[in-house]
């Protein structure tokens, strides 16, 4: 396998960068709560096997709204560096927000392209929660990472393993494929987001992408967990309407999406309905701790 064959086609990232920082980020932060504290059990579990060490240098990359570079920064401390990178500055302009409100003097943010940009390294680690499968070229973006860490740093990525282990967006996606025709990106001149979630699910394919890009001991280990997409009904329906691969099908259908929302939306109520509890919409998930080191001492 080839450097072209694992990166995508093109390096053109304008379009997913507006989509992050416009439609993208509306959305997010409209289900910041989703987006944060429902799937924080997946770093959560990896911050508790992988403490980062006092006093390390913590690449963040795709941040968002930097919960998790906060948590790097306790856990390296003051006599530690955190630097958190996104495409969008509206999600940077937050997160520098959200740390200074917090007193979160050892961490700081930057926008960044991570497939082309300098990201100001050396670091002795690099970390991305659910933020690499965006890559739209990542063997370039993975390269360049390996570059701004120090020989032996280490990159850390949770990405999702395969859709069919994660009911908690692919069951509304296949609903929604068979109620509202399915647009590709090549047949709409929308923004959207780039390689979708699922585009690093595969450890022969990510290996790949990693040996290429100069990283070795590439490790994959799998972490399940149910997690919350809505406290009600309605916020796990509103969240699939507006969030992810079920989202972007009615997006994309544009006239003929708005046509079927109705439908699509009593369909999804009767999906979730199962997995209601008290505590909210909970259904199962699956994710790739993928660590890999830069060669050297």
């Amino acid at each position: 396998m080839n450097t072209e064959q694992v990166g995508a086609a093109t390096a053109d990232n304008s379009i997913p960068i507006e989509a992050w920082n416009t439609i993208l980020f509306e959305k997010f932060t409209r289900f910041k709560w989703v987006m944060t504290t429902g799937l924080s059990s997946h770093s959560d579990e990896f911050f508790r096997q992988h403490p980062y060490p006092t006093g390390a240098r913590v690449l963040d990359i795709g941040c968002g709204w930097g919960d998790t570079a906060q948590l790097i920064g306790k856990q390296v401390g003051p006599g530690g560096n955190v630097v958190g990178i996104d495409c969008a500055a509206n999600f940077i302009d937050a997160a520098s927000a959200d740390a200074k409100a917090a007193g979160a003097t050892n961490v700081s943010f930057a926008t960044a392209d991570v497939q082309t940009d300098d990201l100001k390294g050396p670091y002795d680690f690099a970390f991305s929660r659910f933020g690499t499968m965006f890559f739209n070229m990542p063997v370039p973006a993975l390269r360049n990472i390996k570059n701004a860490l120090r020989p032996g740093g280490e990159l850390a990525m949770i990405v999702w393993r395969k859709r069919e282990d994660n009911a908690w967006i692919h069951d509304a996606e296949m609903l929604v494929r068979k109620l509202v025709p399915v647009v590709s990106h090549d047949e709409t001149s929308q923004v959207h987001c780039g390689p979708g979630p699922f585009s690093m699910a595969g450890a022969d394919m990510v290996s790949d992408m990693l040996r290429i890009a100069g990283f070795e001991r590439a490790n994959f280990q799998r972490f399940d967990s149910d997690i919350c997409v809505g406290k009600t009904i309605d916020d796990a329906v509103a969240f699939a309407m507006a969030i992810g691969p079920a989202g972007e099908i009615i997006r994309l259908a544009g006239d003929e999406g708005l046509r079927r929302k109705d439908q699509v939306i009593a369909a999804l109520g009767k999906t979730f309905a199962p997995h209601l509890r008290a505590d909210g919409v909970w259904l199962p998930s699956s994710s790739w701790f993928v660590t890999a080191k830069r060669p050297g001492h």
